[in-house]
């Protein structure tokens, strides 16, 4: 039998194993023709979007709880209403519709969500904005973007006056003034159906220099086989995700990763759990005080929540939890184990980026056989390791990771995109197989050391010094040397409490690595610069201020 045969067996397997799940977890119910035929006319209007998800949310569970958030909690039939008279007084008050852009910078709670929904119910782009932008930074991104009115909350005022937008400006968290509250109140007419539908331009990372727009849709030509794929999926997830059952989504939604959490709570009529701020035992809170059943979080977060004292986590019930999901940044093998020591088998660390979407899913059993990998493709991806001339590397060796996926992005808002070899796109980041067939991301393409002849990423020493129990955060750079090229240099932060010291740290990765991996020299810092979705900026790594041990 050829492997190409036994892949699409295993994956009709997973579609009847996936569809079996949701049909025993009663995430599916019938529908009367009457809604059904709302909902497609609904999908025909908005697309696959904010708008379209929360109306057919509307439509079936009304009264069920949408989002909770500090203020209390709002139903999925008073949210879609609120976005309806937004989405009406945008067009009637500011003449936005089809073909014009807004931006969001807010915090997460319900105006982000009741400002992304009626965005999309006109038809036009919505640009969620990374709420650590500077002034400057920000002007250039809505300057590039052509922005014509920003969504904010009113704690971004100072910079958007930094920023030299001239476009109109809307408070998302005010009652009074130029708010959303303020537009819904006019009783604005129903906005016009979209002449088509509109797009969301997700921002990279920016850790490397200003953040490229990426636009993104879901094509009608990707919605069948992204529906198979997720039936595949869903039949590596156990217990099935139940509707109704409350996700505490912890990462920002302006990020991708908080955008999946937004819509699969939309889309499976679940309420999503918020706080406008990360707080690691206020997260446990929610999970007990709502019953949640998943927490999606990024692996800084995770780690927050584990390192509380025991004592503190115990005040909580977290039993209700059937999945905890990672991503967004490497999630280290000791972390993991971690997690799972504290939760139990729920853990699941997806793979994905701006550019191509969700790639591969690692379950519980993936983790604990093979910690700090990213798992196996989801089901409508397919993936090859390549070298520098695009040939396709064995099991083991580390190459460039290219994806073939119908959710590749569309391109960047500033021109230019990804490379793409043989209908696969670039990730732009290095990584293996192993024997089981579970990818492993060994870092970033870029990030690549050359330090006396050798090739070091280093994802895997930072790795390593994490697993010293006196270190609670890592970096390591390569710095210019003129005997070597490059050495290995590793910025760390210590426990409170914890006594480390330079050579100590070296004998450990030592015991662990290859001896051109251990780094020449180690600083001690009091925090590493990273992004509010936990990915490390190492081009500021050199702007620390040390400390003494």
């Amino acid at each position: 039998m050829t492997p190409a045969l036994d892949r699409s067996r295993e994956l009709a397997a997973d579609v009847v194993g996936g569809l079996g799940s949701i049909l025993a977890s009663r995430t599916l119910r019938p529908v009367r023709p009457d809604r059904l035929l709302r909902l497609l006319r609904a999908q025909r209007r908005f697309g696959v979007n904010a708008g379209f998800l929360l109306a057919a949310a509307a439509e079936l569970h009304p009264e069920r709880a949408a989002v909770i958030d500090e203020a209390g909690s709002v139903s999925f039939a008073a949210l879609d209403a609120a976005a309806r008279a937004l989405a009406g007084a945008l067009h009637s008050e500011l003449g936005l519709g089809s073909g014009s852009r807004l931006a969001i910078i807010c915090r997460n709670h319900r105006g982000f969500v009741e400002a992304s929904a009626a965005v999309a119910r006109l038809g036009a782009d919505l640009v969620p904005l990374n709420s650590d932008f500077a002034g400057p930074q920000l002007g250039d991104v809505l300057a590039r973007e052509g922005v014509a009115a920003a969504i904010h909350d009113a704690e971004f005022a100072a910079v958007l006056d930094a920023s030299g937008f001239a476009g109109a400006r809307i408070l998302a968290d005010a009652d009074a003034g130029h708010s959303l509250a303020a537009l819904r109140a006019l009783g604005a007419p129903e906005a016009p159906a979209p002449d088509s539908p509109g797009r969301t331009v997700l921002l990279t990372s920016g850790t490397t220099g200003t953040p490229k727009g990426a636009v993104r849709t879901i094509p009608a030509r990707a919605l069948l086989p992204l529906a198979l794929a997720g039936l595949t999926d869903l039949a590596r997830i156990k217990p099935t995700p139940r509707s109704g059952n409350p996700i505490v989504v912890a990462p920002p939604l302006f990020h991708l990763y908080g955008q999946i959490g937004l819509m699969a709570g939309l889309g499976l009529g679940s309420p999503i759990v918020i706080r406008r701020r990360f707080d690691p035992e206020a997260t446990l809170a929610g999970i007990a005080e709502h019953g949640a059943g998943v927490l999606l979080a990024v692996p800084t977060m995770l780690k927050r929540i584990v390192d509380l004292p025991p004592a503190t986590g115990r005040r909580y019930d977290t039993s209700t939890l059937q999945l905890i999901a990672s991503g967004a940044a490497p999630l280290a093998p000791e972390l993991s184990t971690a997690v799972m020591d504290r939760f139990g088998e729920v853990l699941y660390n997806g793979y994905a980026s701006t550019e191509v979407g969700a790639v591969t899913l690692a379950t519980p059993a993936d983790l604990r056989a093979a910690p700090g990998t990213v798992g196996r493709p989801t089901g409508a991806v397919s993936i090859r390791i390549l070298d520098a001339d695009g040939r396709e590397l064995p099991q083991g060796e580390t190459g460039r990771i290219f994806v073939g996926s119908p959710m590749l992005f569309d391109g960047y808002t500033g021109g230019g995109g990804k490379e793409v070899i043989d209908a696969r796109m670039s990730t732009g980041d290095v990584g293996h197989f192993d024997t089981g067939g579970r990818l492993f991301v060994d870092g970033r393409d870029d990030d690549m050391i050359l330090s006396g002849g050798e090739n070091v990423f280093p994802q895997e020493v930072e790795e390593t010094l994490l697993a010293h129990p006196g270190v609670a955060d890592a970096a390591v750079s390569g710095v210019p040397d003129p005997d070597f090229g490059q050495r290995l240099t590793a910025y760390v932060v210590a426990k409170p409490g914890a006594e480390l010291g330079a050579e100590a740290l070296q004998d450990h990765v030592r015991g662990a690595l290859a001896r051109f991996k251990v780094p020449r020299e180690i600083e001690f810092v009091d925090a590493l610069p990273r992004t509010s979705t936990g990915k490390l900026q190492r081009r500021r790594l050199d702007e620390l201020d040390r400390t003494e041990q």
